[in-house]
This record gives C-alpha cells, sequence and structure tokens, in this order.
C-alpha cells in the first residue's frame, strides 16, 4: 500500500500581508511550511510541494520530494501536485501547508478511514456557533441545524484512482472532498484537532505557535 501526500503552499497569501508568503514564515522555530511537509513525510511514501511559481528554484523542505510550481487556484495547484504522484500510488493525501498544526495522529487516521473502504476521509469539529442561510438582501431563510454541521480541516486522504478521476476535466472546487462527494464517492469524517486551525492573518500566528508547542510536550 503506497500513501503520498500533495502539500499545497502555491497561494499567494495576499490576505495576510508581508513581503513573504505566510508559508514560509517562521513558526514556533520552523517555517510554517517544514511543519506541514514534515508531519506528511511522516505517514507518506513520498511528498509533493506545491509551491508558487516564483518560489521553485529556491525552495528547499526537508521531507519534500518533489518541488512544482501551483496553478492559478487551490484546485490547478492540486492537480500540478497529483501529477507528479506515482501512478502505482493508492491513497493521496492533500494537505494545506497554511495548517501547520496538524499533526501526524490525524494524517494517520485519515488514510486509516479510507482503507476501511471511504472513496475519501477528512477531519471535521462541531460547529460552535449557530448557522444560519442569508439571502442577497440579508433576510435570514433558514437555520441549520447545528449538531448535523462539522468545520472541515486539511488533511484529506483519496483513494488515488478517485482523486484523478474527479479532476478530470479541471473542475474548481474548495476542497477536494466536495469533487468526490459530487462524483457519489463516499466521504467520511473524522474527528479533526481543535488545534489545528489555518494560517489566514498575522493574529493566528500566537495560536498555532502554542498549538505546535504543545504537540511538542506531548
Amino acid at each position: 500500500m503506497s500513501v503520498w501526500s500533495i502539500v499545497v503552499a502555491g497561494g499567494s497569501g495576499s490576505r495576510f500581508g508581508g513581503d513573504v508568503p505566510k508559508q514560509f514564515l517562521e513558526l514556533a522555530g520552523r517555517r510554517v511550511v517544514d511543519w506541514s511537509v514534515g508531519a506528511a513525510a511522516a505517514v507518506s511514501e513520498g511528498v509533493v510541494l506545491v509551491v508558487p511559481a516564483d518560489e521553485v528554484a529556491g525552495t528547499h523542505v526537508v521531507g519534500a520530494d518533489v518541488v512544482v510550481a501551483g496553478g492559478s487556484t487551490r484546485s490547478g495547484s492540486v492537480r500540478a501536485g497529483l501529477a507528479e504522484v506515482p501512478g502505482d500510488a493508492d491513497i493521496v493525501i492533500v494537505h494545506d501547508a497554511a495548517r501547520p498544526a496538524a499533526g501526524v495522529g490525524l494524517f494517520e487516521a485519515v488514510v486509516e478511514a479510507v482503507l476501511a473502504g471511504a472513496a475519501g476521509a477528512i477531519p471535521g469539529v462541531p460547529v460552535a456557533d449557530t448557522i444560519k442561510m442569508v439571502d442577497e438582501d440579508g433576510v435570514v431563510y433558514e437555520t441549520l441545524p447545528r449538531d448535523e454541521l462539522v468545520a472541515v480541516q486539511t488533511p484529506q486522504a483519496f483513494r488515488a484512482d478517485v482523486l484523478r478521476q474527479v479532476h478530470r476535466g479541471d473542475p474548481e472546487a474548495t476542497d477536494d472532498a466536495a469533487l468526490v462527494e459530487l462524483a457519489g464517492g463516499l466521504v467520511m469524517v473524522v474527528p479533526g484537532e481543535p488545534g489545528n486551525t489555518k494560517l489566514t492573518l498575522p493574529e493566528d500566528l500566537p495560536r498555532l505557535a502554542r498549538a505546535l508547542g504543545a504537540q511538542g510536550r506531548e
């Protein structure tokens, strides 16, 4: 059974600001991307790292077997990484580099769910807030049942053949699980990690540093 990972670090991080893309910032003694690749490498036969085109030549990350340029969208970047995954891979993990606090155990959990028969497996955490649907005028038309909702994270694992199939035709989606769902594939949710938050804004850095520090004490 061959597992490969794609770590997506191809975004510009425009919302974050600053001169250095957020995935290359120092965080708790390592760069953000180093944390993400390190966790992926612990459960993978190989790791493909997807970075902005102008970063390919100068990017070296321990644990990354291949470094490639990303596309103009997240889905395009996943496809760029997928093209480098060997054809005999059985399972492909897709992880956002901007989630550096994802523990190795979370990678193992999504892989185990796919091995148990799912087409895809994703981490999810319960939603604490009430979620309402509103129209373009700001009028509420539905309140969603909170006990049926989860906030989804990465890493996400998929049968390799399924992931390749759903990416044919260059579709776009906010995550790869959505493409598998649309194709009728069974996607299972495993318990996510509350500390596995996404680095989006500068104020996220202290919270992620605390989460990574907690991992180091375990």
